[in-house]
Protein backbone atom coordinates (compact mmCIF):
# COMPACT_ATOMS: atom_id res chain seq x y z
CA UNK A 1 0.00 0.00 0.00
CA UNK A 2 1.30 3.48 -0.80
CA UNK A 3 2.40 5.44 2.26
CA UNK A 4 0.44 8.57 1.33
CA UNK A 5 -2.82 6.76 0.60
CA UNK A 6 -3.97 3.48 2.11
CA UNK A 7 -6.57 3.14 -0.67
CA UNK A 8 -3.91 2.52 -3.32
CA UNK A 9 -2.14 -0.78 -3.84
CA UNK A 10 0.94 -0.55 -6.06
CA UNK A 11 2.10 -3.71 -7.81
CA UNK A 12 5.42 -4.14 -9.59
CA UNK A 13 5.46 -7.34 -11.62
CA UNK A 14 7.80 -9.12 -14.04
CA UNK A 15 6.73 -9.86 -17.59
CA UNK A 16 4.83 -7.84 -20.17
CA UNK A 17 1.45 -9.54 -20.54
CA UNK A 18 -0.92 -6.64 -19.94
CA UNK A 19 -4.00 -8.56 -21.10
CA UNK A 20 -3.48 -11.27 -18.49
CA UNK A 21 -2.81 -8.67 -15.80
CA UNK A 22 -6.06 -6.87 -16.64
CA UNK A 23 -7.97 -10.13 -16.39
CA UNK A 24 -6.44 -10.94 -13.01
CA UNK A 25 -7.21 -7.47 -11.65
CA UNK A 26 -10.80 -7.70 -12.87
CA UNK A 27 -11.21 -11.17 -11.40
CA UNK A 28 -9.86 -10.34 -7.95
CA UNK A 29 -10.38 -6.60 -7.42
CA UNK A 30 -13.44 -5.52 -9.40
CA UNK A 31 -14.82 -2.94 -9.18
CA UNK A 32 -11.53 -1.07 -9.10
CA UNK A 33 -9.72 2.05 -10.25
CA UNK A 34 -6.36 1.35 -11.87
CA UNK A 35 -3.58 2.42 -14.20
CA UNK A 36 -1.32 -0.16 -15.83
CA UNK A 37 2.03 1.18 -17.03
CA UNK A 38 5.32 -0.25 -18.21
CA UNK A 39 7.15 2.71 -16.64
CA UNK A 40 6.90 4.54 -13.33
CA UNK A 41 3.63 6.48 -13.13
CA UNK A 42 3.86 10.24 -12.80
CA UNK A 43 1.68 13.32 -13.19
CA UNK A 44 1.13 13.88 -16.92
CA UNK A 45 2.12 17.00 -18.82
CA UNK A 46 -1.13 16.92 -20.81
CA UNK A 47 -4.67 15.89 -19.92
CA UNK A 48 -7.21 15.51 -22.74
CA UNK A 49 -10.75 14.56 -21.80
CA UNK A 50 -14.13 13.83 -23.27
CA UNK A 51 -17.00 15.85 -21.80
CA UNK A 52 -20.33 13.99 -21.79
CA UNK A 53 -20.54 11.23 -19.15
CA UNK A 54 -16.91 11.92 -18.23
CA UNK A 55 -16.38 15.52 -17.08
CA UNK A 56 -20.14 15.94 -16.70
CA UNK A 57 -22.67 13.33 -15.65
CA UNK A 58 -25.00 13.79 -18.59
CA UNK A 59 -25.18 13.42 -22.38
CA UNK A 60 -25.98 16.99 -23.38
CA UNK A 61 -27.80 16.16 -26.58
CA UNK A 62 -30.08 13.76 -24.71
CA UNK A 63 -30.95 16.41 -22.13
CA UNK A 64 -31.47 19.01 -24.85
CA UNK A 65 -33.76 16.60 -26.67
CA UNK A 66 -35.92 16.45 -23.56
CA UNK A 67 -36.82 20.08 -24.12
CA UNK A 68 -38.07 19.11 -27.58
CA UNK A 69 -39.93 16.01 -26.33
CA UNK A 70 -37.55 13.85 -28.37
CA UNK A 71 -35.42 12.31 -25.64
CA UNK A 72 -36.32 8.61 -26.22
CA UNK A 73 -35.58 8.82 -29.95
CA UNK A 74 -32.31 10.70 -29.55
CA UNK A 75 -31.12 8.75 -26.49
CA UNK A 76 -31.49 5.49 -28.40
CA UNK A 77 -29.26 6.80 -31.19
CA UNK A 78 -26.74 8.10 -28.63
CA UNK A 79 -26.49 4.73 -26.90
CA UNK A 80 -25.89 2.86 -30.16
CA UNK A 81 -23.20 5.36 -31.16
CA UNK A 82 -21.48 5.07 -27.75
CA UNK A 83 -21.46 1.29 -28.07
CA UNK A 84 -19.78 1.62 -31.47
CA UNK A 85 -22.78 0.27 -33.36
CA UNK A 86 -23.29 3.43 -35.46
CA UNK A 87 -20.95 5.69 -37.39
CA UNK A 88 -20.39 8.72 -35.15
CA UNK A 89 -20.87 11.46 -37.75
CA UNK A 90 -24.05 9.94 -39.17
CA UNK A 91 -25.47 9.45 -35.69
CA UNK A 92 -24.57 13.03 -34.72
CA UNK A 93 -26.16 14.58 -37.80
CA UNK A 94 -29.27 12.43 -37.36
CA UNK A 95 -29.71 13.54 -33.75
CA UNK A 96 -29.02 17.21 -34.44
CA UNK A 97 -31.47 17.13 -37.33
CA UNK A 98 -34.25 16.13 -34.92
CA UNK A 99 -33.62 19.35 -32.97
CA UNK A 100 -34.54 21.64 -35.86
CA UNK A 101 -36.62 24.60 -34.68
CA UNK A 102 -35.63 24.37 -31.01
CA UNK A 103 -35.06 27.78 -29.43
CA UNK A 104 -31.42 28.57 -28.66
CA UNK A 105 -32.57 29.68 -25.22
CA UNK A 106 -33.38 26.03 -24.46
CA UNK A 107 -29.67 25.26 -24.59
CA UNK A 108 -28.90 27.72 -21.81
CA UNK A 109 -31.84 26.52 -19.73
CA UNK A 110 -30.69 22.94 -20.18
CA UNK A 111 -27.16 23.87 -19.17
CA UNK A 112 -28.26 25.54 -15.96
CA UNK A 113 -31.00 23.10 -15.00
CA UNK A 114 -29.69 19.71 -16.09
CA UNK A 115 -25.91 19.68 -16.55
CA UNK A 116 -23.63 19.08 -13.57
CA UNK A 117 -19.89 18.34 -13.42
CA UNK A 118 -18.92 14.81 -12.47
CA UNK A 119 -17.81 14.38 -8.86
CA UNK A 120 -14.15 15.29 -8.56
CA UNK A 121 -13.87 16.86 -12.02
CA UNK A 122 -12.89 20.36 -10.89
CA UNK A 123 -10.50 19.08 -8.23
CA UNK A 124 -8.81 16.85 -10.81
CA UNK A 125 -8.37 19.55 -13.45
CA UNK A 126 -7.31 22.30 -11.05
CA UNK A 127 -4.87 20.02 -9.23
CA UNK A 128 -3.31 18.88 -12.49
CA UNK A 129 -2.97 22.54 -13.50
CA UNK A 130 -1.19 23.27 -10.21
CA UNK A 131 1.32 20.56 -11.17
CA UNK A 132 1.99 22.14 -14.56
CA UNK A 133 -0.34 19.95 -16.60
CA UNK A 134 -2.20 21.49 -19.56
CA UNK A 135 -5.84 20.38 -19.91
CA UNK A 136 -7.94 20.21 -23.07
CA UNK A 137 -11.65 19.37 -23.30
CA UNK A 138 -12.38 17.59 -26.59
CA UNK A 139 -15.97 16.63 -27.17
CA UNK A 140 -18.29 15.28 -29.80
CA UNK A 141 -20.81 17.51 -28.03
CA UNK A 142 -21.33 21.21 -28.53
CA UNK A 143 -19.50 24.44 -27.80
CA UNK A 144 -22.69 25.92 -26.33
CA UNK A 145 -22.17 23.53 -23.40
CA UNK A 146 -18.44 22.80 -23.53
CA UNK A 147 -17.24 26.42 -23.37
CA UNK A 148 -19.13 26.99 -20.12
CA UNK A 149 -18.12 23.65 -18.60
CA UNK A 150 -14.46 24.18 -19.52
CA UNK A 151 -14.42 27.57 -17.81
CA UNK A 152 -16.04 26.18 -14.68
CA UNK A 153 -13.60 23.27 -14.42
CA UNK A 154 -10.40 25.05 -15.43
CA UNK A 155 -9.59 23.64 -18.87
CA UNK A 156 -7.13 25.56 -21.04
CA UNK A 157 -8.70 24.75 -24.42
CA UNK A 158 -11.96 23.46 -25.89
CA UNK A 159 -12.54 21.55 -29.12
CA UNK A 160 -16.08 20.54 -30.08
CA UNK A 161 -18.96 20.76 -32.53
CA UNK A 162 -21.01 23.87 -33.22
CA UNK A 163 -24.77 23.89 -33.55
CA UNK A 164 -25.99 26.08 -36.37
CA UNK A 165 -28.33 28.80 -35.12
CA UNK A 166 -30.35 31.19 -37.30
CA UNK A 167 -32.81 33.69 -35.88
CA UNK A 168 -32.43 32.31 -32.38
CA UNK A 169 -33.41 28.77 -33.40
CA UNK A 170 -31.49 25.60 -34.22
CA UNK A 171 -31.52 24.81 -37.93
CA UNK A 172 -30.94 21.11 -37.41
CA UNK A 173 -27.45 21.43 -38.87
CA UNK A 174 -23.88 21.89 -37.70
CA UNK A 175 -21.51 24.77 -38.41
CA UNK A 176 -17.92 23.89 -39.28
CA UNK A 177 -16.02 20.58 -39.23
CA UNK A 178 -17.09 17.58 -37.18
CA UNK A 179 -15.23 16.73 -33.98
CA UNK A 180 -15.09 12.94 -33.94
CA UNK A 181 -12.78 10.17 -32.76
CA UNK A 182 -10.03 11.10 -35.21
CA UNK A 183 -10.19 14.73 -34.07
CA UNK A 184 -9.79 13.72 -30.43
CA UNK A 185 -6.66 11.73 -31.22
CA UNK A 186 -5.30 14.48 -33.49
CA UNK A 187 -5.75 17.12 -30.79
CA UNK A 188 -3.94 14.97 -28.26
CA UNK A 189 -1.01 14.35 -30.61
CA UNK A 190 -0.88 18.02 -31.65
CA UNK A 191 -0.77 19.22 -28.06
CA UNK A 192 1.70 16.52 -27.08
CA UNK A 193 3.99 17.47 -29.95
CA UNK A 194 4.25 21.00 -28.62
CA UNK A 195 5.33 19.74 -25.20
CA UNK A 196 8.32 17.71 -26.40
CA UNK A 197 9.13 14.06 -26.95
CA UNK A 198 9.37 13.13 -23.28
CA UNK A 199 5.96 14.53 -22.37
CA UNK A 200 3.39 12.20 -20.82
CA UNK A 201 -0.31 12.39 -21.59
CA UNK A 202 -3.49 11.22 -19.92
CA UNK A 203 -6.74 10.82 -21.84
CA UNK A 204 -10.15 10.15 -20.35
CA UNK A 205 -13.41 9.07 -21.93
CA UNK A 206 -16.22 6.56 -21.82
CA UNK A 207 -17.37 5.73 -25.33
CA UNK A 208 -16.31 4.18 -28.63
CA UNK A 209 -15.38 7.54 -30.15
CA UNK A 210 -12.80 8.02 -27.37
CA UNK A 211 -10.87 4.84 -28.21
CA UNK A 212 -8.21 6.31 -30.57
CA UNK A 213 -7.48 9.06 -28.03
CA UNK A 214 -7.23 6.58 -25.17
CA UNK A 215 -4.91 4.32 -27.13
CA UNK A 216 -2.65 7.26 -28.07
CA UNK A 217 -2.35 8.43 -24.45
CA UNK A 218 0.40 7.40 -22.07
CA UNK A 219 -2.40 6.73 -19.60
CA UNK A 220 -5.73 6.07 -21.30
CA UNK A 221 -8.48 6.19 -18.67
CA UNK A 222 -11.86 4.59 -19.27
CA UNK A 223 -14.27 6.36 -16.92
CA UNK A 224 -17.27 4.11 -16.10
CA UNK A 225 -16.93 3.23 -19.75
CA UNK A 226 -18.68 1.17 -22.36
CA UNK A 227 -17.05 -2.27 -22.80
CA UNK A 228 -15.18 -1.45 -26.02
CA UNK A 229 -13.65 1.70 -24.55
CA UNK A 230 -12.65 -0.03 -21.32
CA UNK A 231 -10.99 -2.85 -23.23
CA UNK A 232 -8.96 -0.33 -25.27
CA UNK A 233 -7.68 1.60 -22.24
CA UNK A 234 -4.74 0.90 -19.94
CA UNK A 235 -6.48 2.55 -17.02
CA UNK A 236 -10.00 2.76 -15.68
CA UNK A 237 -12.25 4.21 -13.01
CA UNK A 238 -15.06 1.80 -12.09
CA UNK A 239 -15.30 2.50 -8.36
CA UNK A 240 -14.50 6.06 -7.26
CA UNK A 241 -14.91 9.55 -8.66
CA UNK A 242 -12.40 11.47 -10.76
CA UNK A 243 -10.17 12.22 -7.77
CA UNK A 244 -9.26 8.52 -7.88
CA UNK A 245 -6.92 9.51 -10.71
CA UNK A 246 -5.02 11.85 -8.39
CA UNK A 247 -4.52 8.98 -5.96
CA UNK A 248 -3.31 6.71 -8.77
CA UNK A 249 -0.91 9.46 -9.90
CA UNK A 250 0.41 9.56 -6.32
CA UNK A 251 -0.71 13.12 -5.61
CA UNK A 252 -1.28 13.44 -1.83
CA UNK A 253 -4.68 14.78 -0.83
CA UNK A 254 -2.94 17.63 0.99
CA UNK A 255 -1.88 18.91 -2.45
CA UNK A 256 -5.31 18.75 -4.07
CA UNK A 257 -6.79 22.07 -5.17
CA UNK A 258 -10.24 22.20 -3.60
CA UNK A 259 -12.78 25.01 -3.87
Amino acid sequence: MLDFCSDVLQLELPGDDMATLRNVLDEHFAPSDAIISRDFIRVPDLFVSDMDSTMIGQECIDELADFADLKPQIAAITERAMQGELDFESALRERVGLLEGLEEEAIYRCLEERVQPTDGAKVLVETLRSKGCRSVLVTGGFHHFADVIATRLGFDRVVGNRLEVVGGKLTGGLAGPITDSSTKKAVLLEELGELGENAHSMGAGDGANDIPMLQASTYGIAYYAKPKAREAANGWVDRGDLTALLKLLEVPETEWVVG
